[in-house]
């Protein structure tokens, strides 16, 4: 398991996420964390942090396995965070198909460059 450190609480070892895994895990599954617009805060949050790992990200990515966590990673930061190297690792990873930025939330604007269904509420200059 990638990302994961054990810790001992007792006798008990558990896993648990470092934050780069965290952040992957939340655009794998936005409910996780609360939904994409806290989503979105974490990873603006991440990416200003000491743990800042662009790489890291991308390689954990790639090991999750699932394309629309590209979508949502290159969306958010195609539009909103001015990470340029990102975005291009997150498009040259792009799959055909198209994935919505929250799957809980109702989107009919469709942002072809990504793939990616976008809430209306949801658009440049606008994530809240």
């Amino acid at each position: 398991m990638f990302g994961l450190k054990p810790v001992w609480r007792g006798r008990v070892k558990i896993n648990i996420s470092d934050p780069t895994r965290t952040i992957l895990d939340m655009l794998d599954t936005p409910a996780l964390g609360g939904g994409i617009r806290s989503v979105f805060d974490m990873l603006k949050s991440y990416l200003g942090s000491q743990y800042r790992d662009p790489q890291l990200l991308v390689r954990f990515a790639d090991q999750l396995g699932n394309k629309a966590v590209f979508k949502r990673l290159g969306y958010l930061a195609a539009t909103f965070l001015n990470e340029k190297e990102l975005v291009q690792q997150c498009r040259a990873r792009l799959s055909t198909g198209n994935a919505r930025l929250d799957p809980k939330l109702p989107a009919k604007r469709l942002v072809t460059a990504w793939r990616i269904w976008v809430p209306a509420n949801f658009s440049k200059g606008s994530s809240k």
